[in-house]
């Protein structure tokens, strides 16, 4: 995709899963990559892309609800790569609750995906202005509609986008356009994850659930980050504030 090559990129959450994905396919497109998450083994995973994509890439361990953290690697990043042209706020946690959600539950997923993904971006802009950039946030369809007793994680993917049309009009005078990808239900290993917790079969799972999208099936990480990095690229340079529906026709229904 045109303009993504050398570009300075950071992705959270981007250890394993679909973050992973992300981070893999900006440096395929050329990308010199930054991996921020909680997780150790987010440095192997560092090491895998750059093998496989003879790419730089690059891990910072961090919590993004922790400012001074955040502070402290950007500043690396500054003095490493000078600036950033890309960022993928991608990180997330899942809470699945209904009206018996309380207080600790709501701390916590607003924690990380809200104010989590507001303060990765506060410290993030400053490296973006002057030469402008591109803020992607993953959101989810979950932001866009009601499910049942997951009113929890709904609010939150509904704040990104809310994020995200604001944002993109407080940062436009910088060149920085801000959108949002929001995908229908992935087969990635948060979604693994989720079975393996409840005891549940993942291919009687998948079944359940691919007959929810017109095509049938559930999307992969590959296809998601596919579309991350459109909305990065130059291809995408007069898109902003806008979502990018990635739910092979979830929400045609």
């Amino acid at each position: 995709m045109r303009g993504l090559a050398q570009k300075v990129a950071v992705v959270t959450g981007a250890a394993k899963g679909l973050g992973r994905a992300i981070a893999a396919r900006l440096s395929e497109e050329g990308c010199i990559t930054c991996i921020i998450d909680l997780m150790e083994e987010g440095q192997l995973t560092a090491e895998s892309i750059s093998k496989e994509t003879e790419q730089s890439v690059f891990f910072f361990r961090a919590d993004i609800t922790k400012e001074e953290e955040l502070q402290a690697v950007f500043s690396q990043i500054e003095r490493q790569l000078g600036r950033v042209h890309i960022l993928v706020n991608n990180a997330a946690v899942f809470v699945f609750k209904g009206i018996e959600a309380n207080a600790e539950d709501w701390n916590y997923i607003n924690g990380v995906n809200v104010a989590g993904t507001s303060l990765v971006t506060k410290h993030c802009v400053p490296l973006m202005k002057g030469e402008g950039g591109s803020i992607v946030n993953v959101s989810s369809i979950s932001g866009m509609i009601g499910q049942p007793n997951f009113a929890t994680y709904n609010a939150t993917k509904f704040a990104v986008r809310g994020l995200t049309k604001c944002w993109a009009i407080d940062l436009a005078k910088y060149n920085i356009r801000v959108n949002s990808v929001c995908p229908g239900y992935i087969q990635s290993e948060s979604a693994l994850q989720y079975c393996e917790n409840r005891d549940l079969d993942p291919e009687i799972v998948n079944r359940r659930i691919s007959h929810l999208h017109i095509l049938g099936r559930q999307g992969s990480p590959d296809e998601v980050a596919a579309a991350v990095c459109f909305l990065a690229s130059d291809d995408a340079s007069f898109i902003t504030a806008e979502d990018l529906v990635v739910d092979g026709g979830y929400i045609a229904k």
